[in-house]
């Protein structure tokens, strides 16, 4: 496994993989890894002939208020994991490689819309912090297909509308949220919870999954359940930012022609913040004249 710092010695290298015909896949991540991180490294392996790992804990996403300074950092072990799966390239840049002019004076990529709602209304710039540096790896690497975890799903969502709006030839492929057995969805700020508060986590994924049940089961008053999953989530200890059942294609309220809902929610633990969401598909034989006017 070659480690690189330097993005011009980046692209050399992956310049000559180029010339040898051989395929790309790149996950981005910001280092701590676990089995989440793991299984994204895996589908890339499934998809290219050559896997590219950045590890870049990048300070344009976090907020004043937020855990730059304390976010995990483990970067012999995560060394240690990448090297054992066989990865071919880890590019761990400094942020004068990445913002070389400085934070300040940095062009800013904003997705629009879709990076102001949910995570995005309750972290302001977040998400132009997160479209800024996808945009310049993007651009180094050059991949054929970057592979990004589904936990975050208003990323991905954001990530993919950049992608096409911004004419990337990337493919981005997209890997299903991996669960602890209880199921709370791994994090890398899961480690910020006190035992009282892991415990308590995994209701997060519960009522998640009662709604996605209800609605499965023909329930479609999407409101009652938002009210009924917010109160339960409160009244069991949850500071809650959002509990909120969405189109997935284009996170907006349902209509006639929704195929797929999205529910979400984020909430916090004490100071963690915890973000997750599931999925169901439309039945086309659902009643939409019912459904839709909830």
């Amino acid at each position: 496994m070659q480690i690189i710092s330097d993005s011009n010695h980046l692209r050399t290298a992956l310049n000559n993989e180029r010339g040898k015909n051989r395929s790309l896949a790149f996950v981005p991540t910001m280092g701590n890894l676990h089995k989440g991180h793991m299984e994204l490294v895996k589908r890339a392996k499934s998809l290219a002939d050559i896997v590219v790992v950045s590890i870049f804990v990048n300070p344009l996403q976090f907020g004043p208020n937020e855990d730059l300074e304390k976010y995990p950092r483990t970067l012999s072990t995560d060394k240690a994991l990448l090297f054992s799966e066989g990865i071919n390239t880890l590019f761990v840049p400094s942020e004068i490689d990445i913002y070389p002019n400085g934070r300040e004076q940095e062009t800013i990529i904003v997705v629009p819309e879709i990076s102001k709602i949910l995570c995005g209304r309750d972290r302001p710039g977040h998400f132009e912090g997160v479209a800024t540096v996808v945009t310049k790896l993007l651009n180094l690497v050059t991949p054929d297909y970057a592979v990004f975890g589904e936990k975050d799903y208003q990323q991905l969502s954001i990530i993919r509308k950049l992608v096409h709006d911004l004419k990337f030839e990337t493919n981005i492929v997209a890997v299903g949220t991996v669960r602890d057995d209880d199921g709370l969805a791994l994090s890398s700020r899961n480690m910020y919870l006190n035992e009282d508060e892991r415990k308590l986590a995994p209701l997060l994924f519960d009522t998640l999954a009662h709604c996605r049940d209800a609605i499965a089961s023909g329930f479609d008053n999407f409101l009652e359940l938002e009210s009924h999953a917010r109160f339960k989530l409160i009244e069991s200890g949850f500071s809650l930012d959002y509990f909120t059942i969405l189109d997935a294609q284009t996170l907006s309220e349902i209509t006639e022609d929704t195929k797929e809902i999205s529910i979400l929610v984020a909430a916090r633990l004490g100071e963690t913040r915890l973000i997750d969401n599931v999925r169901i598909s439309v039945n086309t034989a659902t009643d939409w004249g019912i459904l839709a006017a909830q």
